[in-house]
């Protein structure tokens, strides 16, 4: 019965995805992106192919799966990589990436796709990265024997899997050879309901995050903007966080830079940033290193710099904890930024981690952030945040080393 609602919910979701398709792009591209995807899939994949497959739902969790992907390429070329999408942001935002030989949506997992698809692909090894439950293609993928692991998990007691009303999700979990879990409270939570087949390795992000942060890019604008002010960052912003950095910035008198980095770069939203702000504002396409010197306030409105503008601030302020869709803040992280974020962060294991460090902050409003800047600005708080965030990345790096070492690859 379970499982009939479960399929029954699948088939609603791809309607409803239908319906909103002529109005919605992202929808639109969800469907077209599906579109005779077993043709393209057998034009595609040759049967002599030794792949491993890697599942994930967006960008997020691709760049948990990037260094085990990168690894793996690196040690042994003659793998082939499969990576396969759920959402189109994390499709189209890597649909190139060098080391997959192949990239696509995943079909609707229903039981005739994940037939189909196994059938198809034939992989020596299955990952799913950290939320991806799929019933139907991890059913199939233990029907076959074909190995398959769970990287970056992370287990909250609030799940269905914990749940006397989660019995078909707690059927999932056998069908996995390994759990690769972040912390040790998702060991603990599946070892009480009988898996022990589980390795505590950390997040595979910090492995990529630190590696970057060795060889950042120069941004000679950035750097002559800072000048020798602390430099404060609003990085992957929606609008709750630019209401409150706009109003600070008009009320009070701190010495600092500002960088305005929002999620969405559209001149629409742009102008709406540029309303809050009012004055004494420059957008980063109209700078020059000259005009940049003398304006309190740079707004990003192009994409791609984000992660390499990180080694020049000193506070970032991380966006999407208003909503519980926190961004990345272990770039900033890597850099020895101090951190603050909204107060809607607790599905977020680093974000935990890092104000158990008091590496970060929770802001909730204007008073908070108000209260916290006065804080790091005293006795040395600033110095010893920001030491305490890069030694959190540095700490954390190894769960690629831990992983490949458990597959022995």
């Amino acid at each position: 019965m379970l499982l009939f609602i479960y399929q029954i919910s699948i088939y609603l979701y791809a309607v409803a995805i239908q319906l909103a398709a002529p109005f919605n792009p992202k929808a639109k591209q969800w469907i077209n992106g599906r579109k005779n995807i077993f043709i393209q899939l057998k034009k595609t994949i040759a049967a002599s192919d030794q792949i491993y497959w890697f599942h994930c739902a967006s960008l997020g969790e691709f760049e948990q799966g990037k260094p085990i992907i990168d690894a793996i390429k690196n040690k042994h070329p003659n793998i082939k990589i499969l990576v396969t999408f759920f959402s189109p942001s994390g499709f189209e935002m890597r649909k190139n990436y060098k080391n997959a030989d192949y990239i696509f949506y995943l079909p609707l997992d229903t039981k005739k796709n994940a037939q189909k698809f196994i059938q198809i692909i034939q992989p020596q090894k299955a990952f799913f990265i950290k939320y991806e439950f799929w019933y139907n293609y991890l059913f199939e993928l233990n029907k076959n024997k074909i190995p398959t692991y769970l990287i970056s998990g992370v287990f909250r007691k609030e799940q269905l899997f914990f749940k006397s009303y989660g019995a078909l999700y707690k059927k999932m979990l056998p069908l996995f050879t390994c759990f690769f879990v972040q912390n040790e409270t998702s060991k603990v939570l599946l070892k009480s309901i009988g898996f022990i087949n589980t390795i505590t390795t950390g997040d595979t992000r910090i492995d990529r995050v630190y590696e970057n942060s060795l060889t950042p890019k120069n941004v000679p604008l950035i750097k002559s903007f800072k000048g020798n002010k602390p430099l404060f960052i609003l990085g992957s912003s929606w609008q709750k966080e630019e209401e409150i950095i706009s109003e600070f910035i008009s009320a009070t008198k701190k010495n600092y830079k500002y960088i305005i980095a929002p999620h969405d770069i559209s001149s629409a939203h742009i102008k709406k940033i540029e309303t809050l702000l009012k004055s004494d504002f420059i957008k980063y396409s109209e700078a020059n290193s000259e005009n940049i010197k003398n304006v309190k306030t740079l707004i990003i409105d192009n994409i791609g710099l984000l992660s390499n503008i990180y080694q020049y601030t000193d506070i970032a302020f991380i966006g999407g904890g208003f909503s519980g869709s926190l961004h990345n803040i272990l770039e900033p992280a890597s850099f020895g930024n101090a951190l603050l974020f909204g107060p809607k962060h607790n599905k977020f294991h680093e974000a935990e981690e890092l104000i158990k460090q008091k590496a970060a902050f929770e802001i909730k409003d204007i008073d908070d952030l108000l209260a916290i800047l006065n804080h790091l600005e005293t006795d040395g708080k600033l110095n010893n945040t920001q030491l305490a965030s890069s030694s959190y990345i540095k700490n954390g790096v190894g769960a690629t080393t831990l992983i490949l070492n458990e597959l022995n690859l």
